[in-house]
């Protein structure tokens, strides 16, 4: 199947307005209406392994792609395992180790480091089992060295990060100056949204003060960010690579009698930010849609256990979420 089939495939089955609704029962029909291949008697397993559990948007992840497997309990078994925090990268290894023990047939996994996850997936690999990348990609390099070749199924990081710094630049004018928040320096998607926001400060003639990693945490970027208030005294706008960490971003700025007058924007519009942005205490966000990338991998990862292979990357939906369309 060629690229451009693959896209129109992605684009009809999740990126419709109707299938992009991420509440409850929307979700669980949305994914209703995936289709499936035939299977063999003996129904495959599949594995989810997802990065942290503490993190919103991988609760919301897992929530979509339980309901979507609910809804086709009678095609394949499902299991999901999830991270205690954005660093516990051995969990992550733990869990693909045991999915191979166990004779899973499909594993479907955002890797939270993009080098080290490749090792234990080319085991899986060569084990026979069907491994589907979804969220952040996987190191093209570090691919080739192991000797395999896995398709990407997830958004352009760069471009998404990229909407929610122009929504900045576009607040603030040229001139102003900002911080940026990035993520785990060992995940792909984190160094992509850092070009993305660089990008925006480039284009937008802003003036950027600082750039450190918070490692997509909550509290440590409070931390962090209440270091740049009293180093940066004159910040007028913050981009964070996620929106676990513009919860922490906000909550400094309120502790600092600054929420509303510094401009932040994040990436995942998880529920909590939701009624920020309503409140004026961030700007933007940006949509990527994870329950349905979840089902996504799901569905490909069955389909190439019966015969068909994707290669390249497979680009899902991204969307700016500003007060206007919250």
């Amino acid at each position: 199947m060629s690229k451009s089939t693959l896209l129109d495939h992605t684009s009809h089955h999740f990126l419709s307005r109707r299938q992009l609704l991420i509440s409850g029962a929307a979700v669980s029909a949305a994914l209703a209406g995936l289709a499936l291949p035939a299977m063999a008697a003996d129904k495959p397993k599949v594995g989810l392994v997802m990065k942290s559990l503490a993190n919103e948007f991988f609760k919301q992840m897992q929530a979509g792609a339980e309901a979507y497997a609910a809804k086709n309990a009678d095609k394949f078994e499902f299991a999901a395992v999830g991270m205690k925090d954005e660093r516990d990268f051995a969990a992550q290894v733990d869990a693909i180790e045991n999915f191979i023990t166990q004779n899973y047939n499909v594993i479907v996994v955002a890797p939270a480091d993009s080098k080290a996850m490749v090792t234990p997936l080319a085991k899986a690999v060569k084990a026979g089992i069907v491994v589907i990348n979804i969220d952040v990609e996987l190191d093209s390099e570090a691919k080739k060295a192991a000797g395999i070749d896995l398709a990407f199924f997830g958004p352009d990081n760069r471009a998404g990060a990229k909407m929610a710094g122009d929504a900045l630049a576009k607040a603030l004018g040229p001139g102003a100056k900002v911080v940026i928040l990035e993520g785990n320096p060992e995940a792909d998607n984190a160094k992509q949204r850092k070009l993305g926001f660089d990008d925006s400060v480039k284009q937008g003639n802003l003036t950027l003060l600082d750039s450190k990693t918070a490692h997509w945490e909550t509290e440590e970027a409070n931390t962090l960010m209440t270091n740049f208030l009293t180093q940066y005294p004159d910040i007028q706008g913050v981009m964070a690579a996620n929106d676990s960490m513009a919860l922490g971003v906000v909550k400094a700025l309120d502790a600092a009698g600054k929420s509303g007058q510094i401009k932040v924007v994040g990436f995942d519009n998880i529920p909590a930010v939701q009624p920020l942005i309503k409140q004026g205490k961030m700007l933007a966000t940006v949509e990527q849609y994870g329950p349905q990338m979840a089902a996504m991998g799901i569905d490909y990862g069955l389909r190439e256990l019966n015969g068909e292979k994707f290669t390249g990357w497979v680009k899902t939906d991204v969307k700016l979420i500003t007060a206007s369309n919250v």
